[in-house]
């Protein structure tokens, strides 16, 4: 099926679960040039060796091939708890589309992509898997769970998201980090795809929200979802413009190029600061450019889980 055709919906995703196979399957099929060459096979049906285990269930036929550990799984088991974290805030439906295609996705169409394609390798897993969802509110909230029902409930959700239209919808982020932080009582690993815009300039509440999320062990990875071209170098042609804000409706009529350079400096400043305290707060940050492949999301997805244990 042609990706291009089956998203180029107004209303948004048709079938976002064939999707997001398709981007999963592409990018197994291209494992074997990257670090995980010999897992893509396997990976469903294995997990790796941590020392420590008995080595009664190591498969020593894949070691031959590998010469890596990895231990057999089994129906019943659930070795990894997820929760994804989804901004559906107004600055997340940049730039408004009226269609999309696998090439040309908004902020908030290129997470739930994302989202679904990490559902869908948590699925092969076996492994249960979590949603909140905010914007002005804590607009939903599922538990960690594997069951197929549960898979299909989170797809809804996620295809309701791309759907919602909001102008001005305004966000905090931090406060609705703080209460999905509470709800999240066993170890898990936590994915937020988020563009770490807010109404107000406070950074510090927002990591301290960050830091809230590590709080009972939880591994957390931030997919900071941006359009490169846009939102970072600021390409746009030198006509006199209107530029809005989403999230208020503020909004001035300019030339982009008497601010591009000021613009690009301050929002590479924020960038290079957001990196650095993730570093600190031991945060796997993850660039998420929507004009990209996913191939950022889950590889990190991998590494993660391989650290997880």
């Amino acid at each position: 099926m042609n990706l291009s055709r089956e998203l180029n919906k107004t209303e948004g995703f048709k079938n976002l679960e064939l999707l997001a196979k398709q981007v999963v399957e592409g990018f197994i099929a291209g494992m074997h040039k990257s670090p995980f060459h010999g897992f893509s096979a396997e990976f469903a049906e294995h997990k790796i060796y941590n020392q420590g285990e008995s080595t009664r269930h190591i498969d020593w036929k894949l070691f031959a091939k590998t010469e890596k550990l990895y231990t057999k799984r089994y129906d019943d088991e659930t070795n990894l708890r997820c929760h994804i974290i989804l901004d559906n805030s107004s600055s997340m439906h940049y730039p408004e589309l009226s269609a999309f295609s696998i090439d040309n996705l908004n902020k908030i169409a290129f997470s739930a992509l994302g989202a679904a394609s990490l559902m869908q390798i948590l699925k092969k897993q076996r492994d249960a898997v979590g949603l909140s969802v905010y914007s002005d509110n804590y607009d939903y909230y599922a538990p960690e769970k594997g069951s197929e029902r549960h898979h299909q409930m989170l797809l809804n959700h996620l295809s309701q998201a791309v759907r919602s239209r909001h102008h001005s919808k305004q966000t905090e982020t931090y406060k609705y980090l703080h209460e999905i932080a509470e709800k999240i009582h066993r170890r898990s690993l936590i994915f937020l795809f988020t563009d770490m815009f807010q109404t107000s300039e406070n950074n510090i509440k927002l990591f301290e929200a960050l830091r809230h999320l590590k709080y009972n062990k939880h591994e957390v990875v931030l997919f900071h979802v941006f359009d490169k071209e846009k939102e970072l170098e600021f390409n746009f042609d030198n006509t006199p413009k209107r530029f809005v804000d989403v999230e208020t409706g503020e909004h001035m009529n300019l030339y982009a190029d008497s601010i591009k350079e000021n613009y690009s400096k301050a929002v590479e400043d924020y960038f290079a600061a957001l990196r650095l305290k993730c570093a600190q707060y031991k945060i796997k940050y993850v660039e998420a450019n929507i004009n990209d492949n996913f191939n950022n999301i889950l590889t990190a997805y991998m590494i993660e889980r391989q650290k997880f244990g």
